[in-house]
């Protein structure tokens, strides 16, 4: 079992950095992923350009203690399809696939409570560019009173694009332009912003009948093609024409199948036609082929307007539409409208009665309606008329109307609605006319105006309706602000007159109204009544779970308050400590107090624990949970530590600054210590070490170093604050090894290449191919052998470092660049100082390049090397004197054959000149297996450990 050992240091004693270390949050948006422009720093807030279909990365790098939480929002467009209702919760935010919709301004808000919230922005632009479409339009027009015609032509090439396209036209594989040719004219409409050229051939002459190209380019930004569509031109070229093979409406049978054909009669090139559906798509088990289309077993729903367009992209589409309608009739209804003249509501002898017929049918305008009294068909007489289309009533609606009512026309009378000539069923409605036939009533039953029932539960909500014939009961909601039923109608119609509802929420309690409708009954106006619903709930509480933290001896006040509940009152309070009842006093007489309250005087070491107020409203209980003790927040990590990693690439270990405060130390007794445990995140066991403090004050910065952590491992940290009351709440974070990614200073910020960031460098993209990040466990054990390097210069298996694979396919002469972050200038002259692999026979070479961003970007060769340099790890130094802003480039180039791979390692930038005496770089490492040896001598020890030396002294 591997065991890790840890030198655990603190300073003695630990020391505060100053009070005052919470800050208000900070935030700095970094894009990576595969984005077309990228600033050179990596790090903008202007426009971030990726091409659609790619993954977009934005990371809010945040500063200010406590860490800051991220959230992510936007404006124009949307990230997802509910991103604007769910933002995102993380400081990276992932989209794979962008899509155009998805370009807009992006937040970035990152807030810890202490001042305002940090709101950064960056607008993504997504590029692409469509498929082109071009579109041809021919005129005639009569010259010189039409003694000759002159015939242009005009080529309409559209497209959608960002940024906008370019357009380029061309005659064969001639490009065309204003200057070259008289006959042809070149231009943008109005209003298209950039998305359309017009190609005008005047006057067209035989030279203009030829094959012509509309390319469009987007200047290969994100890399994305040009594209183009060609048209052949020739003097038959027309638009299409269509026939149909039926009338434009078309009435069927239900159950019929239903053919139409669509006929080509002129078009060239030759069109494509479509069948489609208005409103939605064709019905299931249809078949369009070609210009026939095919309804099999047609139904009542299949309805609806059927579309026939010819498109060959000459001149306008040609459309035929069919009207479909299937027979078919449903929804009878009748209506008893008394003598409108003499506003009467009721039936009397003597005056006129009017009986109403409709059915909803398809089509309308063909239903035949039918009356029939007491069985035998109705007879038109002076006092007995049939009406059809009254503008009282609906559409194709058959009214009955009894002139001057007698006692001789009381009886039984039918309507019957039916298509003449076709199998669908009739339908009819009956209307009963008698002395008893009398306008309805509708009221609540007794008891049952307010109705009270508990969330959960069904209810039954009822309005008795009186009168021959009885309508059907139309049900509201009276409050505005509700709105819709439970059903989410905003009216339901019930034939007995009661409303049912399940599973009641309190959302429905209100105001509901029931009114008689004005059909199947009198035509009269309507009665209504109402009924209240006061649906009960169990109570809401607050607080619902609260962490109630004091030191030992003080007192403590726990209160649970009612919010909301039906009723709104307290029955009962029932108070518990650890799951066992407490004594609670009797609350005082004729009061109904909106909470409970419990005293805990002083806080004690026993008393300690987990309560819980139950409150009941008699319907239901909730309750409010208090943890209560006298134990210490968790620590708070301090994240903006500057470079708080250190390594030691010769030993393979690195010491890491951690640095803390502790969260409201006064709320309880005093920190005495902390317990700190650290475990490398491969392994099962940690390390436990105690770190004594003096008195922690709030905002306190408190620091330790961990040292002889191993490279490249990452560890848990876990820290603990102890009191007298005992362990406090534990905070974790992961310890990451991460190498150096700054502007050189006088720190050390050599590139191990140990993180995968690799300090910030980034691969060219205009080079031939990359340099490959490995180690000797990642090694591929079929690699070619003779060349490259084994292990990195540390001889460490797990070390890593830089290096370019010269196998197929490389070829002769490719080249794989390597560029660092970009470096403000603060000084006249730096030193380039790393190390090189070039072992092998086929060995190319190896060049530092300097790229100025003083005036544009200016590439200078610093340093070159070419040829095979033995297996061995030689180191060089190259001073540079950068001008302005500055990246340095590390360029491999293939060899003439697969033994070539280069390898670097342990690049550092420094300020001034380089060492005037150069080691010889074939005694610094001899890679194992050369037969060299380390000659003895004394021991050799760091800063860090002189430093610890002389702390022991």
């Amino acid at each position: 079992m591997e065991v890790t050992c840890l030198l655990l240091l603190t300073l003695v004693p630990m020391y505060c950095k100053g009070q005052g270390v919470y800050a208000p949050a900070q935030a700095q948006i970094v894009h990576a992923g595969q984005a077309c422009v990228v600033k050179e720093d990596n790090i903008s807030e202007r426009v971030y350009t990726i091409r659609e279909g790619d993954t977009l990365v934005l990371q809010c790098l945040v500063t200010g203690h406590p860490r800051p939480q991220v959230r992510w929002t936007k404006t124009a467009g949307s990230a997802s399809d509910k991103f604007q209702e769910t933002s995102v919760f993380n400081e990276t935010l992932r989209i794979e696939r962008i899509a155009r919709t998805q370009g807009g301004r992006y937040y970035c808000k990152a807030e810890n409570g202490v001042g305002v919230p940090a709101i950064k922005s960056i607008r993504v632009d997504v590029q692409y560019l469509d498929e082109p479409v071009l579109t041809v339009h021919q005129t005639v027009s009569d010259v010189r009173g039409s003694f000759y015609q002159e015939k242009t032509v005009f080529l309409r090439c559209t497209v959608n694009s960002n940024p906008p396209a370019r357009f380029i036209w061309k005659r064969g594989s001639s490009t065309l332009s204003h200057s070259q040719d008289d006959g042809v004219d070149i231009y943008e409409p109005l209003y298209t912003q950039g998305e359309t050229k017009v190609l005008k051939l005047k006057n067209l002459r035989p030279q203009d009948y030829a094959s012509y190209t509309c390319q469009v380019s987007v200047r290969n930004v994100c890399g994305i093609p040009d594209k183009a569509i060609t048209f052949r031109l020739t003097n038959t070229t027309a638009p299409p024409t269509l026939k149909l093979s039926v009338n434009e409406t078309l009435v069927v049978n239900p159950g019929e199948n239903v053919t139409v054909h669509c006929f080509l009669t002129g078009g060239d090139p030759q069109p494509q036609v479509l069948w489609s559906h208005g409103p939605g798509p064709l019905p299931l088990g249809s078949r369009a082929q070609g210009g026939t289309l095919t309804i099999p077993s047609v139904r009542a729903q299949d309805s609806g307007y059927y579309n026939c367009t010819a498109i060959n992209n000459v001149g306008n589409p040609a459309k035929k539409t069919v009207n479909l309608l299937v027979r078919s009739m449903r929804n009878a209804t009748f209506q008893i409208t008394p003598d409108v003249i003499k506003e009467s509501e009721s039936i009397q002898l003597g005056q006129d009665l009017k009986l109403s017929c409709h059915v909803d049918a398809v089509p309308q305008e063909k239903v035949s309606y039918q009356w029939y009294k007491n069985g035998k068909l109705a007879r038109i007489s002076d006092r007995l008329l049939v009406t059809r289309n009254d503008p009282e009533l609906p559409a194709v609606t058959s009214s009955l109307e009894l002139i001057d009512l007698r006692f001789s026309d009381y009886g039984t009378y039918l309507c019957v609605a039916s298509f003449q000539g076709a199998p669908v069923p009739d339908l009819s409605v009956e209307v009963n006319i008698s002395s008893e036939t009398v306008p309805p009533t509708i009221s609540v039953p007794k008891g049952r105006s307010v109705v009270m029932v508990r969330e959960g539960s069904s209810v039954e909500l009822q309005c008795e309706v009186r009168g021959k014939p009885r309508p059907p009961v139309l049900w509201s909601r009276v409050d505005k602000e509700a709105g819709l039923l439970p059903s989410g109608a905003a009216m339901e119609e019930t034939p007995d007159g009661k409303l049912r509802v399940e599973r009641v929420s309190r959302e429905m309690s209100g105001t509901y109204r029931c009114q008689t409708a004005r059909y199947n009954g009198f035509n009269v106006r309507s009665r209504e009544a109402q009924v209240q619903l006061n649906v009960q709930f169990p109570p809401v509480v607050e607080p619902t779970n609260q962490d109630v933290r004091q030191a030992l001896g003080r007192p403590v006040l726990l209160r649970c308050t009612l919010l909301r509940g039906s009723p709104l009152r307290i029955a009962s309070a029932v108070w518990r400590f650890n799951g066992h009842l407490l004594p609670t006093a009797p609350a005082p007489p004729n009061e109904a107090p909106d909470h409970a309250e419990l005293r805990l005087d002083p806080l004690t070491r026993d008393s300690s624990g987990s309560y819980e107020c139950t409150i009941s409203n008699d319907v239901g209980a909730a309750s409010c949970l208090f943890q209560v003790s006298a134990k210490a927040y968790s620590p708070e990590f301090y994240y903006d530590t500057p470079n708080p990693t250190r390594s030691h690439k010769l030993s393979k270990n690195y010491s890491y600054v951690l640095q803390w405060t502790q969260k409201e130390p006064d709320a309880v007794d005093p920190v005495l210590s902390y317990r700190l445990d650290i475990r490398q995140l491969s392994l099962r066991t940690s390390v436990t070490k105690p770190i004594p403090v003096r008195r922690v004050e709030k905002g306190q910065l408190l620091e330790y170093i961990l040292t002889d952590l191993k490279v490249p491992h990452s560890y848990e940290v876990r820290l603990t604050p102890i009191t007298t009351f005992g362990a406090g709440d534990m905070a974790a974070r992961i310890i990451r090894y991460m190498e150096p990614t700054n502007s050189p200073n006088l720190s050390d910020n050599t590139c191990h290449f140990e993180d995968e960031k690799i300090c910030g460098y980034t691969q060219d993209r205009a080079d031939n191919f990359d340099w490959t990040r490995q180690n000797a466990l990642t090694q591929n054990p079929k690699r070619s052998p003779n060349t490259g390097p084994p292990t990195d210069i540390s001889g460490t298996p797990e070390g890593y470092y830089m290096f370019i694979e010269t196998s197929r396919p490389r070829e002769l002469g490719d080249r794989a660049r390597l560029v660092s972050p970009l470096y403000n200038i603060s000084a006249k002259l730096y030193c380039v100082s790393f190390f090189y692999h070039m072992y092998g026979k086929h060995i190319g070479s190896l060049n530092l390049l300097v790229r100025s961003r003083n005036k544009g970007a200016l590439e200078t060769h610093a340093w070159s090397l070419s040829g095979n340099r033995g297996n061995s790890w030689q180191q060089a130094h190259v001073p540079i004197n950068p001008s302005g802003p500055f990246q340095i480039i590390f360029e491999g180039v293939r060899g003439s054959g697969y033994l070539g791979d280069i390898a670097i390692d342990d690049v550092s930038l420094k300020k001034g000149e380089c060492p005037r005496k150069q080691v010889d770089p074939n005694k610094v490492v001899v890679m194992p297996g050369s037969g060299a040896s380390c000659p003895p001598g004394p021991l050799s020890f760091g800063p860090l450990a002189v430093f610890l030396l002389a702390m022991l002294r």
